[in-house]
């Protein structure tokens, strides 16, 4: 198996050190960071935008995940595009037009991905999986980070894996309850990304050991 991806997610980092913790993620060996940008209309919440991501950029050069929690994110597409080494994920809940959403995230310079939440099955991004390669599975209800991880998910995840190998390269995302206790369920089923805020930014150990802890979590699956 190739090596998993670990992706920090930043909605749990202390945003008072936002630049020094995720500088802090790359040192440790992360291999991109994750940014969740939630409306309070697809989800209750309100967090991060467009100024913050800037702040971000110029803290790390690893990929950043832009995670779209938002009505209609191609809204979104020419502003974000300004930036560099970044992969926008859209939900299928959340796009009126998949597809074109897909298409005009890679049309300028983005790279498209696709979530669905939990309740979501697979057959609703059929038809967009040929546009993409990376699907970002939920394993919680999104909008709130520290929610304990939905084992009720994997079978899904499982699904995926065996829809991936038709369509080589495809990544398995996932996100929600992320940690060294849940992550070996999430590898076995077929994830190749592992997001996680709380089991990085909050582990006891510091960041450096929540990633560390995520690795040796999974090492050898």
């Amino acid at each position: 198996m190739a090596s998993i991806k670990i992706s920090p997610s930043i909605l749990s980092a202390d945003f008072a050190r936002l630049g020094e913790q995720v500088e802090q993620a790359e040192a440790a060996g992360a291999d991109e960071i994750h940014f969740d940008v939630m409306d309070g209309r697809f989800v209750p919440g309100i967090t991060f935008g467009f100024v913050i991501l800037e702040a971000v950029r110029k803290h790390t050069q690893l990929p950043i995940d832009v995670h779209m929690m938002v009505d209609d994110p191609v809204r979104f597409v020419p502003e974000y595009a300004d930036l560099p080494g970044l992969t926008m994920t859209v939900h299928v809940e959340a796009c009126p037009d998949l597809t074109g959403t897909i298409e005009a995230i890679g049309a300028a310079g983005m790279r498209p991905a696709i979530t669905l939440n939990p309740a979501t099955p697979l057959s609703e991004i059929a038809d967009a999986l040929p546009l993409v390669d990376r699907v970002l599975v939920m394993t919680v209800v999104p909008g709130a980070g520290g929610q304990p991880f939905m084992d009720e998910v994997l079978p899904k995840i499982v699904e995926l894996r065996e829809i991936a190998r038709a369509h080589n390269g495809l990544e398995i995302a996932v996100d929600g309850g992320i940690k060294a206790d849940t992550a070996p369920r999430a590898v076995a089923a077929g994830v190749t990304t592992l997001i996680s805020g709380s089991g990085v930014f909050g582990h006891p150990d510091g960041i450096a050991g929540g990633i560390r802890a995520l690795r040796q979590a999974v090492e050898g699956l």
